[in-house]
């Protein structure tokens, strides 16, 4: 009856093992089928730029100023040359975060093809709080430039878009894409010539002086702080978490270095 019981109890411990067994190669396998995106990096940056009332809020607030800011900077103008408002588009008057969730979903990078492929389609929304500020500028007589680094191929699809979401000036002499560079000095200097530009507005801040494009030193840091007073005046700066000189800057300046080594250098960064 002893060897019995010795037995059942030997059995019991074997089944439990297996068992056991069985748990830990069932969790296993879920763990290795786990598929992650190449871009899983941008993921929250996405989720936070499409759901986060955060986000609107953002977007609102900034126009809500720049309204104010089209009055007070045209009553202390400086010259008698008529007023402008230069503009970024991407991730200032139209988003393209559906662009980046398609980076995620197919684990592929930016690339100028995708890109293209992108703006052609024409599907970008304008962002909150966007067209009612630029109609807001018409109707202060105010002229409002795009002053973008989409590519001149992209201009007709690109004019096509911001007609459709409502916005206006949108015309080839208000459109002013990348050529050669992508630093905006010369088209912003275009624009000076015949314009005094009382606002600008963008996600970059490349998108209001061309010393904002220096960040080797203290990421850009130094410079943003030296010119504080003109941010909130004549410079607004929208969220744009998902993208831009911002990332290269954590990348030293190399955009061409493995995946691995731009994991690492984000992870470096962080305090």
């Amino acid at each position: 009856m002893k060897k019995i019981s010795i037995l059942l109890v030997l059995f019991s411990l074997v089944l439990f093992s297996c068992n056991t067994t069985t748990v830990d190669e069932k969790v296993l396998t879920d763990n290795d089928s786990l598929s992650v995106s190449k871009m899983e990096h941008i993921v929250m940056s996405v989720v936070w730029y499409q759901q986060s009332a955060e986000m609107k809020a953002c977007y609102y607030q900034t126009f809500n100023l720049a309204k104010r800011l089209i009055d007070e900077n045209k009553a202390k103008a400086t010259t008698d040359l008529p007023k402008a408002v230069v503009v970024d588009v991407d991730e200032t008057m139209l988003d393209n975060s559906p662009f980046e969730v398609e980076r995620i979903r197919t684990g592929t990078a930016y690339t100028s093809e995708n890109w293209k492929e992108w703006t052609d389609q024409m599907k970008a929304k304008a962002l909150p709080g966007a067209v009612e500020f630029a109609k807001y500028a018409e109707e202060k007589g105010v002229e409002v430039f795009y002053i973008s680094n989409r590519k001149i191929n992209e201009v007709e699809s690109s004019i096509q878009n911001l007609k459709a979401e409502g916005f206006p000036f949108v015309d080839e002499a208000h459109i002013l894409f990348k050529d050669q560079t992508s630093d905006k000095t010369e088209r912003r200097a275009k624009v000076s010539e015949n314009y005094e530009i009382i606002l600008l507005i963008g996600d970059n801040l490349g998108d209001f002086d061309e010393m904002f494009n220096e960040r080797t030193e203290n990421k850009g840091f130094d410079i943003v702080h030296n010119r504080k007073d003109e941010f909130g005046s004549k410079f607004l700066i929208l969220p744009n978490p998902m993208y831009g000189a911002w990332e290269k800057a954590v990348y030293n300046g190399d955009y061409s270095i493995s995946d691995k080594e731009k994991d690492e250098l984000r992870k470096k960064v962080l305090y």
